[in-house]
């Protein structure tokens, strides 16, 4: 199998390891195989592809959207290297509000597995970071949301030692505590 599922402590994220082949010419890896995804629980059907290039500092999130146009994703950093997060949001789960961080980069070449329901963000910690990602649902402009990065009802622990630099949006998101679609 040219990949690894872990399991990890918020309920159905998953970390993807990749097999790497790599040689003096460089490297091979899949990057996605539907049958292998589906036979280790993840079974959306992904309608979007997103390409992200950010600079160090750049902290994105925590977006998600409403259901119906909620959206699963499949995270991998190209370049550089960032902190993925990803936040229960579903009420009737047992991890309802724990967040999960995990180190996603060129490097190590893992990749992020977030369901629907979930809020997601990311902060770059090298000087310039490129992320892909794949979403089930095409964005959705009217089901757009988001969460304050620094909720301290969830308190991600973004593990940086500087100011992180927002857009205007994320600046103003609400906390999850006043969110109407999720009180």
């Amino acid at each position: 199998m040219p990949f690894e599922f872990i399991k990890l402590k918020v309920k159905d994220v998953q970390l993807i390891v990749p097999k790497v082949f790599e040689d003096e010419r460089g490297f091979f890896l899949e990057g996605f195989k539907k049958s292998d995804f589906i036979n280790n629980g993840i079974k959306d059907e992904f309608n979007q592809d997103n390409h992200s290039r950010s600079t160090k500092g750049v902290l994105r999130g925590l977006h998600y959207q409403l259901a119906p146009k909620a959206q699963a994703k499949i995270v991998r950093c190209i370049r550089g290297k960032i902190l993925d997060v990803a936040v229960d949001l579903r009420k009737n789960s047992p991890t309802y509000k724990q967040w999960i961080g995990e180190i996603l980069s060129e490097d190590n070449k893992h990749m992020l597995y977030i369901p629907e329901g979930f809020a997601h963000g990311f902060v770059v910690l090298s000087d310039i970071a490129e992320i892909l990602y794949k979403a089930s649902n095409e964005y959705s402009k009217e089901h757009d949301r988001g969460i304050r990065w620094n909720d301290p009802d969830i308190n991600v622990n973004w593990n940086i030692d500087f100011t992180p630099i927002l857009s205007e949006k994320d600046k103003n998101q609400p906390f999850l505590k006043d969110t109407e679609e999720l009180k």
